[in-house]
């Protein structure tokens, strides 16, 4: 075998084209090199989709949450419930006792 057999080999004469390297090592640098590379961006691109997706989800158990608040607010009692819990609403004939416990109270020790 010498070098005239290979240079009448049919693969040696493709990949020895010019245009051939070229075309290989362009798709080498786009593939791999490139500040934009195929790996890397699909890498990014599976990051932020996970991101993404955790807060899709974090949304979703508040608009739960929130719809249940708000169910719970369509009768009568539980907007009573809320009106005297939140903004310590009374009734004309009634007196309404705040109890805190230490843990909850704010001094200069605990600030």
């Amino acid at each position: 075998m010498g070098l005239k057999n290979l240079k009448t080999n049919p693969w040696w004469r493709f990949f020895s084209n010019k245009y051939t390297i070229i075309t290989i090592l362009f798709a080498i640098w786009i593939l791999f090199l490139d500040g934009s590379a195929w790996t890397t961006s699909h890498r990014q691109i599976n990051k932020d989709l996970a991101e993404k997706q955790e807060n899709a989800d974090f949304y979703r158990k508040g608009i739960a949450r929130d719809k249940a608040k708000i169910a719970a607010l369509q009768d009568s009692a539980g907007l009573e419930k809320f009106a005297r819990e939140r903004y310590l609403m009374k009734r004309d004939n009634e007196e309404v006792f705040i109890i805190q416990h230490p843990d909850s109270v704010k001094t200069k020790s605990n600030e």
